[in-house]
């Protein structure tokens, strides 16, 4: 067949079994061209080539469905939300623990409680208000603690100010017993390990408030501090097999496809005049509907809100899935008008990529104009305005270029590990300053089944039954495909 970016006729093109020759527009023949779509104007639909290359993975269903996997290991912790010498531990209401209670060898009871559902292992999202799991919600009870586990339990001075947040010390209690209550929270029957030689205060958000939300607040310095963590098992001599666990890690979701259309239409007569400059206006034409199909697919991933209206569905956007579903950083002050200190966006990125939040890193980029120039700025100041001493660095710096799939790719070193940073101009004019897109996280998924594949395809010759007799040709271009989206807390949005 002819190059399919030319589009000639194909006129004689096959001689069929009673002999006459058959125009392909007659046989409204389709042409898969999934595969190639993305090739064209890569650097007007970077988010769309990205997907396609990379995280193309089709669908047999319009309504999709899919499931989110969270290890477990990263949340073996808990909050202490009460504690007392005996196993009625409801009743305290104070952050204090008297030295003579946690002495070695001691029995002491701890209330335990997180900010997770234990099953799927789902967590809040930062600034995700809406969406917040606190402590003691439904569901949230740590099913990890068996016995013989020990416990790492942070403290602080007693009485050392109202922020709670700087532990100067630790206690460890191994497990002798445990004991649910209801969905929400376990009481421990403990043996101090490591005691305390003088009064201390528990890591609470006040000396008589235990920590209850905590989606809001600084993971590094806010939140750890505050969490209990097992720190291995102890078994004495001669001991059976310890007690078990089993975490759910599981969760599922699900997508909707939805079908584009481009049409190009043009009479016959005026497909056979050759004109001036570019002789061919159908074959131009062509070149344009396609990148124009290219232009709005990339649009409705971009901005596409999920859900079926009249009979019409729509796939999920990156930016509609990462305001509803993802993490929330300000942009106020990237590129444009003002400036968001380096130090600043530094913090957003020690959020957002914390192993313990968001353990997967596989995240590109993507800017408007005025941030992909703001980024530039900042991590080439360094270098056209400080002179370093030999062995001097910094912590924010271009690292050069690069081409990925035809994208063009700037790489910028944090402490927090390389930025993938990619132009998308469909941010431009938006309130959206930069998209941090997880690729292991989400998909593109063309409809494909029972012998049909419903990615991109051109259907040549295309005439309605009431204008079949039009000396016209009639293409159209078409796709049916959505959007992936798992983890929300792997992808980010600043705005």
């Amino acid at each position: 067949m002819a190059d399919i970016f030319n589009l000639e006729t194909y006129s004689d093109v096959a001689t069929w079994s009673d002999g006459t020759l058959k125009d392909t527009g007659d046989l409204r023949r389709r042409y898969n061209f999934g595969d190639r779509v993305s090739e064209l104007a890569i650097a007007q639909d970077p988010f769309f080539r990205f997907v396609s290359k990379i995280a193309k993975k089709p669908a047999d269903d319009p309504e999709f469905k899919f499931t989110e996997r969270r290890p477990s290991y990263h949340k073996r912790y808990a909050y202490v939300t009460a504690h007392g010498a005996t196993v009625a531990v409801a009743d305290t209401g104070d952050a204090t623990v008297d030295a003579g209670l946690l002495a070695q060898g001691l029995t002491y009871f701890f209330k335990m409680g997180t900010d997770y559902k234990s099953s799927g292992n789902i967590g809040s999202v930062l600034g995700q208000s809406g969406t917040e799991i606190t402590v003691g919600d439904a569901n949230t009870a740590p099913g990890f603690f068996i016995n013989d586990q020990i416990l790492k339990i942070n403290f602080r001075g007693e009485d050392e100010g109202s922020a709670y947040t700087v532990p100067t010390g630790y206690i460890l209690a191994r497990i002798k017993d445990v004991t649910a209550v209801s969905t929400t929270h376990q009481i421990l029957e403990t043996e101090i390990v490591k005691g305390i030689a003088t009064a201390q205060d528990l890591m609470w958000t006040s000396a008589s408030a235990p920590v209850t939300t905590t989606y809001d607040l600084n993971i590094a310095t806010d939140v750890e501090p505050k969490r209990c963590y097992v720190v291995g098992t102890a078994h004495g001599q001669g001991t059976g097999y310890p007690a078990t666990w089993k975490d759910q890690p599981f969760s599922t979701g699900f997508g909707l496809t939805q079908i584009w259309k481009t049409a190009s239409a043009m009479d016959n007569t005026t497909r056979a005049t050759v004109l001036k400059y570019e002789g061919n206006e159908w074959a131009r034409i062509w070149r344009e509907k396609l990148i124009e199909h290219k232009w709005d697919i990339e649009t409705s991933l971009l901005f596409g809100s999920q859900g079926s209206v009249n009979g019409v569905q729509y796939t999920q956007g990156a930016v509609d899935y990462c305001l509803s579903y993802g993490n929330i950083f300000s942009g106020s002050g990237m590129g444009g008008t003002g400036s968001k200190a380096q130090d600043d966006f530094l913090d957003d990125m020690s959020q957002f990529l914390d192993p313990r939040y968001n353990n997967a890193n596989a995240t590109v980029f993507f800017v408007s104009t005025d941030v992909y120039n703001w980024l530039h700025k900042l991590a080439g100041y360094f270098a056209a305005n400080v002179t370093q001493a030999t062995n001097g660095r910094t912590n924010f710096q271009a690292g050069g270029g690069k081409n990925i799939f035809g994208v063009d790719i700037t790489t910028i070193l944090t402490p927090y590990g390389n930025m993938n940073v990619a132009r998308n101009v469909h941010l431009d004019g938006t309130q959206v300053k930069m998209l941090g897109i997880n690729m292991r996280y989400c998909a593109y998924r063309p409809l494909v089944g029972n012998g049909l594949n419903r990615d991109t395809a051109i259907y040549v010759g295309v005439q309605t039954l009431e204008n079949s007799g039009v000396d016209r040709r009639v293409d159209l271009i078409q796709t049916e495909a959505g959007m992936e989206w798992q983890m929300p807390e792997a992808h980010a949005i600043w705005k």
